[in-house]
């Protein structure tokens, strides 16, 4: 290897790091704030009827978000923006945007409209055996009504962000979803506390509480696209070639994009056929998965995705390979330590964020049963984040579909076998095992769609990690099996912190010891901005 690629494949990892860590910074507040909405509704509702019933609710429409907004809409508009941004005149690239906002408000509002009337129907589909608990399925009908109407605002704030991290904005679009969390946790709160008093359930405050924080989510962006140039105004013409290209791409990215959120939907019909809870306790532990999936899959997917699409408009396929073997190899750097940390600290962190109210010792340890198995494929979360886009960059959506169906039928059959002997553990492992096969499946694949791509650099990468996370993972639990004294907050504390910092030191100083290239770049930012 020249002088001159290692000097540009060390400059793509660099620019990878900055932009998935503004993204990162951004997505790490939202992240918490998450966590304390998570912490708010265990402290009020615990793990019982409301909180199942919640969790199912907002479920219905979050569940098209990822598949109409976040996910496959996001991927299919950056494409086709990026190359109006480059190739067309700014007049012809707002009008692309003024032409997609107005038809995905058309489609969404009537989506919307559809989801509020068959709402019951909806819910029986999602959690059948809800019925078998007198006002559940009512309680989570009127939640579903009152949420519904999120899924405009986020599919719409989807664009926006596709416009902005184009752009080369990451921080204020990732900071968006940190106002949802705010703004439906101080609004959820407030009127939880309230509803009681007027004779209504205190978890309905929530509710409105989320779908006002969709609007913040929204809002936030709006400033900043204005500042670009942009100017709403009507557009109605579905025969324009660039909106025809967005469906083109939409459609089968829908599929594409969804084998998570088809196996949660799914897992939740299953999920409901288990104890009472088991909705809860799965919902909670992958939270806190998602905590670490946010914070380094979908920061470096973010951050990756617009230099996809211009490397794929190109079609230089070789620095795009180079690029996406950089991607992952952070996204793992980041992920495997994480896993092997929560697998390791599941009850502990359980018990010392959620343990509160009417949140049970009980429902901690079966929270942490989840978030193990959950943990195990944590790697493969990240890493089909930044995979499944790639494709729709290179217009291929056969093979993101085919292994979407295949997750899915291989889910069904790892619950079925072992939902007796488990139950809501079956759940998170099948999740896990199978999105580890659908991105083997995706990676191979595309190692012969781009004619290779340096997999002998990510295997050896990959070992080094795996070596640093282990060593980090015993330091971690022999730590946690030292410290010793009378049971309390105080220790719990004392004790998850101590092993975290402990495992972050550790594993940073192994990464650099090992000369992981990816996650040296960090560090040596981080050692300059000290000594700066």
């Amino acid at each position: 290897m020249s002088t001159q690629h290692t000097s540009n494949h060390d400059g793509k990892a660099a620019h990878l790091a900055r932009s998935a860590g503004s993204v990162s910074i951004a997505v790490f507040f939202s992240r918490i704030l998450g966590l304390v909405r998570e912490q708010v509704l265990a402290g009020l509702f615990g793990a019982g009827t409301a909180m199942d019933a919640f969790v199912v609710a907002f479920r219905i429409p979050n569940l098209l978000r990822d598949l109409f907004a976040e996910g496959a809409l996001s991927a299919a508009f950056v494409t086709v923006f990026t190359e109006y941004d480059q190739k067309r005149s700014k007049e012809e690239t707002w009008r692309l945007v003024n032409n997609v906002l107005a038809v995905l408000t058309i489609v969404v509002s009537l989506t919307v409209i559809l989801g509020m009337i068959f709402s019951n129907e909806l819910v029986m589909l999602l959690a059948p055996n809800f019925a078998k608990v007198a006002g559940k399925v009512e309680l989570t009908q009127r939640l579903t009504i009152i949420m519904f109407p999120f899924l405009l605002l986020v599919s719409l704030s989807s664009v926006l962000m596709g416009i902005l991290n184009t752009k080369g904005y990451f921080f204020i679009p990732s900071l968006a979803s940190s106002c949802f969390n705010m703004t439906s946790i101080v609004v959820g709160v407030g009127l939880a506390l309230l509803f009681p008093l007027w004779g209504q359930p205190a978890i309905m405050g929530m509710a409105i509480g989320t779908l006002l924080g969709g609007l913040s989510q929204m809002g936030i962006q709006v400033p900043v696209i204005l500042r670009q140039g942009f100017r709403l105004k009507p557009v109605m013409d579905l025969a324009d070639p660039g909106l025809k290209r967005i469906t083109r791409l939409i459609v089968p990215a829908i599929i594409g994009l969804s084998a998570t959120q088809i196996n949660i939907f799914i897992n939740t019909n299953f999920a409901s056929r288990c104890a009472e809870g088991s909705v809860a306790w799965l919902n909670y532990a992958f939270r806190l998965v998602q905590f670490p999936i946010g914070l380094f899959g979908v920061a470096i997917s973010i951050a990756t995705l617009p230099v996809v699409a211009r490397l794929a408009t190109k079609g230089d396929h070789k620095v795009l390979g180079d690029t996406l073997i950089s991607s992952l190899t952070l996204a793992f750097a980041l992920t495997i330590p994480a896993a092997v940390g929560l697998w390791v600290l599941a009850e502990p962190i359980v018990g010392l964020i959620f343990e509160h109210g009417r949140f049970t010792q009980s429902d901690t340890f079966m929270t942490a049963q989840a978030l193990r198995f959950y943990s195990i494929g944590l790697l493969a979360y990240a890493a089909v984040k930044i995979v499944v886009p790639v494709f729709y960059a290179l217009n291929d959506t056969r093979w993101p579909v085919i292994g979407s169906f295949l997750a899915v039928a291989v889910n069904i059959c790892i619950i079925l076998a072992t939902l007796d002997k488990l139950q809501h553990r079956a759940i998170a492992l099948s999740t896990s095992v199978t999105m580890i096969l659908n991105f083997m499946l995706l990676a191979t694949v595309l190692y012969r769609k781009i004619d290779g791509y340096p997999a002998g650099k990510l295997f050896m990468s990959l070992g080094k990690i795996f070596l640093a996370s282990g060593i980090m993972g015993l330091l971690v639990w022999w730590v946690q099996v030292r410290i010793t004294g009378s049971p309390g907050i105080w220790l719990s504390t004392v004790k998850v912190f101590a092993s975290m910092s402990l495992g972050i030191v550790s594993y940073g100083i192994l990464a650099y010891v090992l000369k992981l290239t990816e996650f040296t770049e960090i560090i040596n930012k981080v050692i300059k901005r000290i000594r700066d």
